[in-house]
């Protein structure tokens, strides 16, 4: 009997049926999804940090080193497991040749290595330590992704010839975000290398108990060893390496989530439909003494297969689509080591998805039990509330035509009938303007002002060297004498000792110069202005838990000195944990020196660059946007994929629920069609009415979805920034957003509408009116 019944309902509402299972379907598959790309990243960053055995601590130092020094500290600490000190030796891109690509516009700090003997291993694809032969080169994995090199290529390296043997995963420094990379070569190569470079070089450590990192950290601050570069840790390369990633994902969950609330909106209006429908049936059901929970299993029967069938369709779907999604991973990272278990998290958020639509189901159908028999019988639907306001007559209005004005009376009349679409509709205009807004902030030129550094044209960057101040004194000839820049500033970054709040000192790198020239966005406060005053990262202002005004003693040459913290901004470069100031110290020791260029004539910024690489060939010069692009790119990208998925999905939405609701509503309003027609108005004019009430509802949903989206959708966003160290993120959108998208949701509704409201010319009216 069941299958009979339920067949027979399918048949009948084909489109009720395919579109609850539609939705059923999406939830489930990106319920699943996010469970496949959750784990598997997850998985993906602890192999290679396992394959790679990642020191737990890393300090880089240019400058003079005393090995035996760390050596007699690392012997002496309880908590050293291993240590080793490996060279990094700089190599200018101009110097570098893969193939027909030189690297003189790339932005990494680019080194060259041997493999290390103990841990922090350089490995194949197949996540194996490479050992290369003599000639042999192994290029970091990101210049394969972006088509510089190729296997077999040749390569010159300050015009030493080598075969481009392979590529190679660096758990350290294979993301973007990472400000430098290792090229691989044999012993020999490297030593004939090094008069071409500037050495610097890795002190690294595995920790017996990686949880006291910050312990170990301190301790080796105090002991006063070599820090002239950033500091890192394990837990830093694993955010890194998963940022880019992990933003698609965070997208993905979002839309998931809104998707699974618009499922469920869908069903229930599906269902209440359904069962007013059937309210005299279910009346005569009760009337002859069927018992409310066979009636019940009639409906619960039906929901069950769809669920299934919806559950079982997404949760193929997630497997379907989580492939070309793990590339990424699987090419940086390697296989994951819980593959199994994101296929067992898949198959339970499925079923959790099947669970709770059916308990919801259960929960709608309860209001069998406000049924009277009596009452079905005899009026065959449930008396609908209406509201009738005195001032709102046809014959008052003066400013709308009658069809318009009779859309919109319906929609005020009944507004709650009308909630479940304006709610869908606000969130399908949330759902696609969160992730567009977020790729635009990203790839707009103020995005800088995030992440450190000011709103420029060009930067040159020197690290130290022998020929320090020769070199800075050539840039500072050059940058004074070109007539194509209209300012420059100076910026100088040292390592410092401050005291936190329990007595211990640690490291602080310190930028040093003019900030108002190039200013940054500050989450809290602003620049420094005094000589006394200071700037922190929000890592920084964490570390050293210290807010706006608050004093942070720094060992300057002077000695112990307390300076005021002025503000405190975002910043994801060298490891996050930076300071701004405008005071002078000549004892610190340089980490490196930048110079921020603005130009006369922007449109020159690519000539300028050229130039002061060739005129100033010991130093890094880029422009800001190639620097951005290089650094973002990939993460901007990921965010692009996410937001053009969410799109589509989010037009797909409002075209099916408004194309169902059209349909529902048509069959809910037969008797007053049929009274429009009786009394002259014809199919176009009904057409227009229902075309009314979709734009009406469309106009007050994009709305909302609009000051939702920038408003919680920008602190949902900024929270997800602030996990990777960019606080107080606030969007920057472009006009296609606020007008293009709601335009395409428009011709959406429009022919959803066209199409749910074709039924409304063949209603008979006798027979309705009748009814």
């Amino acid at each position: 009997m069941y299958y009979r019944i339920i067949r027979n309902d399918l048949l009948r509402n084909k489109l009720i049926s395919i579109t609850t299972m539609l939705f059923i379907t999406a939830a489930t598959a990106l319920v699943s999804l996010v469970a496949i790309l959750t784990i598997n990243l997850i998985g993906s960053i602890d192999s290679l940090t396992k394959q790679a055995q990642v020191p737990d601590f890393l300090q880089m130092h240019n400058g003079d080193i005393d090995k035996e020094q760390i050596q007699s500290f690392a012997t002496e600490h309880e908590n050293v497991k291993d240590n080793q000190v490996l060279d990094f030796l700089n190599i200018t891109g101009a110097k570098i040749q893969l193939g027909d690509n030189s690297l003189i516009d790339n932005v990494q700090d680019n080194g060259f290595s041997t493999q290390s003997p103990n841990f922090d291993y350089l490995l194949d694809l197949d996540g194996q330590p490479i050992q290369p032969a003599e000639g042999e080169l192994y290029v970091p994995i990101g210049y394969m992704k972006e088509g510089v090199a190729r296997i077999g290529d040749e390569a010159k390296i300050a015009g030493k010839e080598f075969q481009i043997a392979g590529f190679l995963r660096d758990a350290q420094m294979n993301s973007p975000l990472a400000s430098s990379k290792r090229f691989l070569v044999h012993e020999k190569d490297y030593q004939e290398l090094v008069p071409e470079g500037s050495l610097e070089y890795l002190i690294e450590f595995q920790l017996e108990d990686p949880s006291k990192t910050n312990e170990f950290e301190t301790s080796y601050a105090e002991a006063g060893l070599e820090s002239n570069g950033p500091t890192l840790t394990s837990g830093l390369f694993k955010i890194i390496n998963g940022l880019s990633d992990g933003i698609m994902i965070a997208i993905i969950l979002l839309v998931g989530f809104l998707i699974v609330i618009i499922a469920f909106m869908c069903i229930r209006f599906t269902l209440l439909t359904k069962i007013e429908e059937d309210y005299r049936e279910i009346g005569t059901m009760k009337a002859i003494g069927l018992r409310l929970s066979d009636i019940k299993k009639i409906y619960l029967a039906k929901y069950t297969l769809l669920a299934l069938a919806g559950c079982f369709i997404g949760l193929l779907l997630s497997f379907i689509f989580s492939g070309p999604l793990l590339e990424n991973i699987r090419l940086y990272m390697g296989e994951s080591d819980y593959a199994g278990w994101s296929i067992f998290l898949a198959v339970f958020g499925s079923g959790l998805v099947f669970l709770i639509v059916i308990a919801y189901i259960h929960f709608l159908l309860r209001r069998f039990r406000k049924i009277s028999s009596a009452s079905a019988i005899r009026t065959g639907s449930p008396e609908e509330k209406i509201a009738h306001k005195n001032y709102f007559f046809l014959s008052n209005n003066r400013l709308l035509s009658a069809n318009v004005f009779l859309g919109i009376k319906d929609v005020l009349a009944r507004k709650k009938l009308y909630v479940t679409m304006l709610i869908v509709l606000l969130l399908s205009c949330f759902i696609m303007i969160i992730p567009w807004n977020t790729y635009q902030t990203v790839s707009s030129p103020t995005f800088t002002k995030y992440v450190g550094f000011g709103d420029m044209d060009i930067m040159v960057s020197m690290y130290q060297s022998d020929e320090s101040v020769d070199n800075e004194q050539q840039v500072i000839n050059y940058l004074n004498e070109s007539e194509t820049i209209e300012q420059s500033v100076q910026i100088t970054s040292k390592s410092f000792k401050a005291k936190k709040e329990d007595g211990s000192e640690e490291k602080i790198i310190i930028e040093l110069g003019d900030h108002s020239a190039f200013p940054i966005e500050y989450t809290d406060g602003n620049a420094p202005e005094q000589s006394n005053e200071i700037a922190l990262s929000s890592m920084n202002a964490s570390e050293f838990e210290k807010q706006v005004g608050d004093t942070i003693e720094i060992i300057t040459d002077n000695g112990s000195e307390n300076f005021v913290v002025s503000g405190i901004y975002s910043n994801i470069l060298n490891g996050g944990k930076t300071a701004k100031a405008i005071f002078s110290d000549e004892s610190a020791p340089t980490m490196w020196l930048s110079y921020y260029i603005q130009l006369n004539d922007t449109n020159q910024i690519a000539a300028a660059t050229k130039e002061m690489s060739e005129a100033l060939p010991f130093a890094k010069v880029t422009d800001a946007d190639n620097h951005k692009q290089q650094v973002f790119g990939a993460t901007m990208d990921s965010i692009k994929t996410a937001a053009n998925v969410a799109l589509i999905v989010a037009l797909f939405i409002t075209g099916l629920v408004s194309l169902l609701f059209m349909k529902l509503l048509i069959a809910k309003d037969r008797p007053a069609i049929a009274m429009l027609k009786a009394i002259g108005f014809t199919n176009q004019d009904l057409s227009m009415q229902y075309a009314t009430r979709g734009i009406f509802i469309l106009i007050i949903g994009v709305a909302g979805g609009s000051i939702l989206a920038n408003t919680l959708g920008e602190s949902i966003a900024g929270m997800a920034m602030a996990s990777f160290g960019i606080e107080a993120l606030t969007f920057v959108s472009h006009p296609f957003i606020y007008l293009g998208f709601p335009i395409l949701m428009l011709l959406v509704t429009l022919l959803a509408t066209k199409l749910g409201t074709n039924q409304a010319g063949n209603i008979a009216i006798a027979e309705n009116i009748k009814e």
